[in-house]
């Protein structure tokens, strides 16, 4: 139904317990189904929702209740809600896990006399002895482990709707029932055959699986959570009588004075009121460079205070501030479902409804041939069909390039970012942190007029005087040479301008800008220090930013496969430019903010083209998510490695060109697995169909599929 879009309210939230597209279906449905929601959007690969409700008619938490009504768990999209959530998902998915797995053992070990037995060395009362064994160590699966399978089959025919659970949950229990009939009773007319161990794997390797994709999908969830803490939990807020009080950034409100000490983060948007300094913003903008902050400048909640201390006014807090507005696109665009999904879900019920009648065709026909043998022939096509290797094969093939990833320097997030990985033509990188190194470069020094020492003294001597700051400019001086000998008194520091300090004979030296030094300020946008006595300027240093030592070779290596390579940048077009024009990138954009990157890719997906994203900020969270597929490096903001597809931990570039390699290898094994259980259906379902396939025959074949789909998709982990 419409609200008016005066009185919507919009909440995101998280999910636990969808296992396939035709959940998210489940739960838009449920959740519609109240009176006053809007709009709602569920992603069940991030198992994220985006919800819309009307106010004055419903409420959040009548929405939540309905979400669980339909046998699904929620909660608001808040670091400790979704944690709490998390951990009650994943701890049932373990303890199911666990069960199925050693009762599937208990019952393997039961079941093997009857594999190695010659004929007539099994007493018939020892193997029903055995079998009775196995019936009661299947219980547990049955019942606590394989319960999801029988609560997804009941949701999707409660709500009308047929899902991947209701074939599953049906050849579980009928496999279960047929094999408690032949265990109890073998010359009944279940016959003597029973496949409790065929049935514990079936459910233990569909458990494995779906917990390997939830302990991803967690791990990237906790990533963001993690990402939030780079806010300071607390301000210290001046009153109007002069005292100070610790109070939670919560509390904070638009018009507060706060104190903000040298290398705390700002807790609030807002402007500063009382002395200058200079703030790192590479947090949120991802470029390195500090900026300077004179009274009235604009102050970003996040940034880190480098120069000194200072006293602001709080004008944005909470939800307003531009930090939280960045983390609220990221949480929209990851709530988005894509076509992708709605397309496999659209083909999901037709297949599932064919198995449903193949096997029910199969015992009607059975049911008139040989009444007697109908019920296996339908337990077979059910266990013939049961999609276990067709379920492994993309999965297991995932869960194993990861591992390969992994031990190239490469973690990946999200298992099914590598499919589109392999389709991926065009790539957008960030500059600063990405392509640069962090710290800036010593490009040049030059001795200016009056210089009385040598270069390699007054180097010397500036060194030794840039350690006393922690100003990334200073370390970078006080790494080009040894700064022992020098002792220093009355050092002190101004933000935006530089360093002084006297030395043993009482003489001041300064290192910093131009105008602070004694040196003429140049026009051009080289980044410069100067160092000198006061007012005589006798050291110039120039800086230019450094190239990761594989930059050139791993864009090559992108451009020899064929990706279009933008270089994508908050910086200045000309810094851009020549950035772009050293490492060989086919295009470049400079001076561009979180949203003119995410338009930027919006266009070239517009066009046509699959768009990956690398990038390290803040910033680039929005863009990340916007891109078909992402990376982050390693050193990287965690919001912008939360929402990554990839993590490039090894911060090597030549990383990107290793999982575009890894991607097209995977497609190819998941198509090689395809194959294969298309192969084994199309020679099985026909000998299940025809009688000459007996139930055992089935599940041996069933389980020996499962096992070449996963030593196949090994391969990848080398």
């Amino acid at each position: 139904m419409d609200i008016a879009l005066t009185t919507t309210q919009r909440a995101g939230l998280q999910l636990a317990g969808l296992q396939c597209g035709a959940c998210a279906g489940l739960i838009e449905q449920a959740v519609r189904a109240v009176d006053g929601a809007g709009a709602c959007c569920v992603n069940a690969a991030t198992q994220a929702a985006s919800v819309a409700w009307d106010p004055a008619r419903t409420t959040l938490d009548a929405l939540i209740g309905a979400i669980r009504r339909a046998g699904y768990d929620a909660a608001p999209d808040t670091p400790a809600s979704a944690r709490a959530l998390r951990q009650r998902e994943s701890r049932a998915a373990l303890w199911r896990l666990f069960v199925a797995g050693f009762c599937m053992m208990q019952v393997m070990m039961l079941a093997t006399p009857h594999y190695v037995a010659r004929a007539g060395e099994l007493a018939p009362d020892m193997k029903q002895l055995l079998d009775w064994g196995a019936w009661v160590l299947t219980l547990p699966v049955l019942w606590w482990s394989a319960a999801p399978f029988f609560q997804g089959a009941w949701r999707s025919l409660r709500s009308g709707r047929i899902g991947a659970d209701i074939p599953v949950a049906l050849g579980i229990a009928v496999t279960f029932v047929a094999s408690t009939g032949a265990a109890f009773d073998p010359a009944g007319p279940f016959g003597h055959e029973v496949y409790f161990d065929s049935l514990t794997m079936f459910v233990t390797f569909l458990l494995g699986g779906r917990w390997l994709q939830m302990k991803a999908r967690h791990r990237a969830a906790e990533a963001l959570d993690g990402a939030l803490s780079a806010l300071p939990d607390t301000a210290l807020r001046l009153n109007a009588d002069g005292s100070a009080e610790r109070v939670a950034r919560a509390d904070l409100r638009a018009g507060d004075r706060v104190q903000v000490a040298l290398g705390e983060a700002f807790a609030a948007d807002g402007v500063l009121l009382q002395g200058r300094t200079q703030a790192d913003e590479s947090l949120l903008s991802g470029e390195s460079r500090p900026v300077d902050k004179p009274a009235g400048a604009t102050l970003v909640a996040g940034s880190i205070n480098i120069g000194a201390p200072v006293v602001m006014r709080v004008e944005h807090t909470g939800g307003n501030t531009r930090h939280e507005r960045i983390v609220a696109q990221m949480h929209a665009a990851l709530a988005g479902r894509p076509s992708a999904a709605d397309a496999a879900q659209r083909w999901a019920a037709p297949f599932l409804w064919c198995v449903l009648l193949l096997a029910a065709g199969a015992g009607a026909v059975w049911s008139v041939i040989d009444p007697s043998r109908a019920l296996w022939v339908v337990v077979s096509v059910l266990i013939v069909t049961c999609p276990c290797a067709l379920s492994l094969a993309a999965p297991a093939a995932f869960v194993a390039a990861a591992r390969g990833l992994a031990r190239r320097g490469v973690l990946l997030q999200r298992l099914d970012a590598l499919p589109v990985l392999a389709r991926v033509d065009t790539v957008f990188l960030d500059k600063t942190g990405t392509l640069t190194q962090e710290q800036p470069h010593c490009s040049a020094m030059r001795l200016l007029a009056g210089a009385d020492e040598s270069e390699a003294e007054l180097l010397h001597r500036a060194a030794s005087l840039a350690r006393w700051s922690r100003h990334p400019l200073s370390q970078a001086v006080a790494a080009l040479a040894p700064h022992d000998g020098i002792a220093w008194s009355e050092v002190g520091e101004q933000a935006g301008r530089g360093l002084s300090a006297r030395d043993g004979d009482g003489v001041e030296w300064r290192l910093g800008a131009a105008d602070w030094v004694g040196a003429q300020p140049s026009a051009d946008d080289t980044l410069r220090l100067w160092f000198g006595r006061a007012g005589q300027a006798l050291l110039c240093l120039e800086f230019d930013e450094q190239l990761r030592d594989d930059a050139v070779d791993a864009l090559q290596a992108l451009g020899a496969a064929g990706w279009r390579r933008v270089l994508l940048s908050g910086d200045t077009p000309q810094r851009v430019a020549a950035i772009a024009l050293r490492v060989g990138a086919d295009s470049a954009i400079g001076a561009a903010d979180p949203a003119a990157k995410q338009a930027a890719v919006q266009r070239e997906q517009a066009a046509g083209r699959c768009v990956a994203m690398v990038g390290d900020g803040i910033n680039d969270a929005p863009v990340l998510a916007q891109a078909d597929v992402s990376f982050a490096m390693g050193h990287g903001a965690l919001v912008a490695r939360s929402n990554a597809d990839l993590v490039v931990v090894s911060n090597r570039l030549d990383g990107l060109d290793a999982a575009r390699r890894m991607a097209r290898r995977t497609v190819r094994v998941v198509r090689q697995n395809l194959a294969w259980s298309a192969l084994y259906n199309a020679a099985c379902i026909p000998l299940a169909l025809a009688g000459f396939l007996p139930p055992w025959a089935a599940g041996l074949g069933m389980a020996l599929s499962s096992l070449l789909v996963i030593a196949n998709s090994l391969r990848l982990a080398r």
